[in-house]
């Protein structure tokens, strides 16, 4: 394993600079709003900030305060942080991240959570310092392969997983290669899919249930493009920075719907290390490989699971014990999808709960 700094050249910087500044907008339709997309002024304002307020060097040397290394595993380099707790028998909690998002969202937790476990929080292969990958294959099980395997050289013989959005696939998938070894898995922004008629829920859970109808039908065409021509799309991410503020800030504002829930420097940190390691194209991919990972399994995984819930998420208990363990469930009235970034200390303080009956 090499040590590893982030230390982004300055010409990489000044190109990007100059592509924002020579940004060609799109027109769009008066009144639209959200309707059609991420509209040109959610996009101007955040373009113009990322131009003349956000420092990527502060949050460069923020990124560089945690221990970071590569390795090669399956023939792909991997880019991990490694937060050691001063605690010498703390659990080991493995972290993972979904799209857009990169490991950075878990610095905001890496913290106050160091203080109970020995932290390990991978880039998925094709997000940025772990990318791009150079050939087919990296979805949800070969990278849940990648992570058992990278906590073995680790000597981690006994950890917990944490994930969200495509983390909360990866983490119990590892589980389910390395049931002797992960404790217990705690997820959020779970999506689990109505697979009945509704009978019998709450009306909240009906709520949250119907969401997923909504998300199938109003929003979820960036997921078509990625599971299906992601290298389509690729040049235009690799090639301005608007337009990949534009297509992942429409995810970052949950489609108009938590408009500003994730906070700017959040966004444009995700955005810049995306863009800066040409990692924008090759993170979309795993949609396309993970096709099959979506499905609910034969039988829940064995390994006991916590389940947290922020405002927007489409998760109901019911759907979610067909595929987990369920022995953890907490719902929450503040926070939104992207919880590492919008509620930290909640986050951190389930994740704490959850996991204390093995630390």
């Amino acid at each position: 394993m090499d040590e590893f700094v982030i230390d982004i050249s300055q010409d990489r910087l000044d190109d990007l600079r100059e592509r924002l500044e020579r940004t060609r907008w799109p027109d769009a339709l008066d009144g639209a709003g959200w309707s059609y997309g991420t509209p040109p002024e959610a996009v101007g304002e955040l373009a113009a900030y990322w131009l003349d307020g956000y420092s990527w060097r502060a949050h460069e040397a923020r990124l560089n305060a945690f221990p970071q290394y590569t390795t090669v595993i399956d023939g792909q380099r991997v880019h991990f942080a490694h937060v050691r707790s001063p605690r010498p028998d703390a659990l080991p909690l493995l972290l993972t991240h979904g799209w857009p998002s990169t490991f950075a969202d878990f610095s905001r937790v890496a913290g106050p959570l160091s203080r109970d476990f020995h932290l390990v929080i991978p880039s998925i292969p094709g997000f940025a310092f772990s990318g791009p990958t150079t050939e087919p294959g990296w979805g949800v099980r070969r990278v849940a392969a990648a992570w058992a395997e990278l906590m073995a050289r680790l000597g981690y013989e006994r950890y917990g997983a944490q994930g969200g959005d495509f983390g909360a696939l990866v983490s119990p998938a590892v589980a389910r290669l390395a049931p002797e070894r992960v404790v217990g898995v705690h997820v959020n922004a779970l999506t689990a899919f109505v697979t009945d008629d509704m009978s019998g829920l709450t009306e909240a859970e009906r709520e949250r249930a119907r969401g997923v109808e909504r998300w199938r039908k109003e929003f979820s065409g960036y997921a078509a493009v990625q599971g299906t021509r992601p290298q389509t799309l690729a040049y235009a991410l690799a090639d301005s920075p608007a337009g990949l503020l534009g297509w992942t800030l429409d995810a970052f504002a949950s489609w108009g719907r938590d408009v500003g829930g994730v906070p700017a420097d959040d966004v444009l940190t995700d955005v810049s290390i995306l863009w800066l390691t040409g990692t924008a194209g090759s993170s979309t991919r795993i949609y396309r490989e993970s096709g099959g990972d979506w499905a609910v399994p034969d039988a829940p995984g064995g390994t006991p699971t916590g389940v947290a819930v922020f405002p927007g998420d489409s998760t109901v208990r019911r759907y979610a014990e067909r595929a987990h363990n369920v022995v953890h469930w907490s719902e929450f009235a503040t926070g939104g999808h992207y919880a590492a970034l919008q509620a930290p200390e909640l986050l951190a303080g389930d994740i704490r709960t959850f996991f204390a009956q093995w630390n």
